[in-house]
């Protein structure tokens, strides 16, 4: 025989006995609601400016590639040099198939050193978010932690601030963008240019 099963209780939720304890439940709920909300607001931003920092870094990070790859392009030059020069009093033209080259590679490695010259923009209002104001536009220590700890519980100002500063960053990562993008422009021309030169030097020995 099959047991009969006993009733499945459910579980009352507390109706509010009095209009007070009904609006005080309605005002937790809706201060409960805006807490997560402007948390997600937090995270967003900080989100979106973890990534532009992460775009600034892989930007450092290509141009030290490059003056890396160059270093070793170097080593390699400097063991055949010699012969190419006493080959080129011979054949002018590979003076100025290695001037290109010149031209090239140093107009690479300028764009990949710019790079990583710190870049600060001074023409925006002052931000609590960055390092330059904290230390020369908000006062002493004691003033600085009044001031961020005022725009801090001030939802309008903070979000103002954060945003602000995801403008900057924004701007300081296309900025390093377009170097490295010239950098691996002329780093393709230099070597099309050392490709030619290669071609010219063997069909001239041969």
């Amino acid at each position: 025989m099959k047991k009969s099963e006993a009733p499945k209780t459910r579980k009352k939720s507390r109706v509010p006995n009095t209009s007070e304890e009904l609006h005080d439940e309605i005002r937790s709920e809706i201060m409960s609601s805006s807490r997560g909300h402007v948390e997600d607001l937090v995270d967003h931003y900080w989100g979106s400016i973890n990534y532009v920092f992460s775009l600034i870094k892989a930007s450092e990070l290509k141009a030290g590639l490059i003056l890396s790859f160059y270093g070793i392009l170097f080593n390699i030059i400097y063991l055949h040099i010699g012969i190419v020069l006493t080959k080129a009093t011979e054949f002018p033209v590979l003076y100025g198939l290695l001037g290109l080259w010149g031209f090239s590679t140093i107009a690479s490695i300028y764009y990949s050193v710019r790079c990583f010259m710190p870049r600060i923009e001074g023409k925006y209002e002052k931000n609590m978010f960055f390092f330059g104001d904290v230390i020369t536009k908000y006062g002493s220590i004691k003033e600085f932690s009044k001031t961020f700890y005022k725009i801090s519980l001030n939802e309008e100002g903070l979000f103002d601030q954060l945003g602000q500063q995801i403008y900057i960053n924004s701007k300081i990562a296309s900025s390093k963008f377009k170097n490295v993008n010239k950098a691996i422009i002329f780093l393709a021309a230099g070597l099309a240019m050392l490709f030619i030169i290669t071609v010219y030097y063997i069909i001239i020995v041969l």
